[in-house]
């Protein structure tokens, strides 16, 4: 299957290796070419425009910073299905491993799905429209392990399935476009809310006067051990890790959470808090830190009741 990869970041670009290692032929765009070009050595063609990966793949897949930037590589001047919604294409599947509001996902869908395949009477079927975010980081990109939570029709995930496995070791489908989208959110609002109250543990630890770093030894084992915890403590209590995630990053999807948990009247007073303590961070100056971050905004400067 020819396929089309949109924002080959540091997300992006591991998956991309895995599609080619897998022997399928992926071309690449991205609005900073220079990041497309360096996966040519890894066998990527590259093209010049998004409408041009509508013109060429049956699969187009997209990794990019938000609902804005979806839209205007879909629909945008020179986007994927920029033009007459009855000129030729070889597009059928669009997948969205964004992380966007579900409401814009289902509107995107629905204007994708006015658009025919190859525009002929031999292949009149609509686009099919699979939202798709991922979680695992780029770490689980760079091993081929992400967990990704999928909305859309059970045929078009079907005909994506081995695209998706290529970096993914759970493929979850969750129901109708948009599922996959708030399963997301979920996801998110776990993952906050764990790190918010990890940072709350260690700064108890340091202001007590005990070494928080062995809090991964002393609650291993027990109900408060997780993979959060085990990753962001030493991230709390060390210099010098190469950072993870980004504060921006969060609060776009916390905000998210908020708007989709107004839209459907659910009370998140957890994530209202998250949510307050991401734009404290941002206005510290924390906008593009690593999401242990969080112990900045709690104790100014990191490690003033020591470590």
């Amino acid at each position: 299957m020819e396929i089309g990869f949109c924002g080959p970041g540091l997300m992006g670009a591991p998956m991309i290796r895995h599609l080619l290692r897998a022997g399928h032929t992926v071309h690449v765009w991205n609005r900073t070419r220079a990041k497309a070009e360096a996966l040519q050595v890894d066998g990527a063609h590259i093209v010049d425009t998004p409408r041009e990966l509508a013109a060429r793949c049956e699969a187009v897949l997209l990794c990019v910073a938000d609902a804005a930037a979806v839209e205007q590589t879909v629909f945008g001047a020179a986007g994927l299905l920029d033009g007459d919604p009855a000129a030729p294409r070889q597009v059928r599947w669009i997948v969205d491993h964004s992380s966007i509001p579900p409401a814009a996902t289902r509107a995107l869908a629905r204007r994708v799905a006015l658009y025919g395949g190859r525009g002929d009477a031999a292949d009149p079927a609509p686009i099919g429209w699979i939202d798709a975010p991922v979680s695992g980081g780029v770490a689980g990109a760079q091993a081929g392990t992400l967990a990704i939570m999928a909305g859309g029709a059970a045929a078009d995930l079907a005909a994506v399935r081995p695209l998706l496995d290529a970096y993914a070791a759970r493929v979850t489908h969750m129901g109708e476009v948009g599922a996959g989208q708030t399963a997301k959110l979920c996801n998110q609002a776990i993952v906050t809310a764990t790190v918010a109250a990890i940072a709350e543990a260690v700064s108890l630890a340091q202001r007590s006067g005990i070494d928080a770093a062995r809090l991964t030894d002393a609650l291993a084992g027990g109900w408060a051990d997780s993979v959060l915890l085990q990753t962001f403590v030493p991230r709390m209590t060390q210099a010098g890790l190469a950072p993870i995630g980004a504060f921006r990053t969060f609060q776009k999807d916390v905000d998210t959470v908020a708007a989709t948990a107004h839209e459907t009247g659910t009370p998140m007073p957890v994530a209202s808090t998250v949510q307050q303590l991401l734009r404290l961070g941002a206005a510290m100056g924390l906008a593009d830190a690593d999401l242990s971050a969080f112990i900045d905004v709690l104790q100014t400067p990191r490690g003033a009741a020591g470590r």
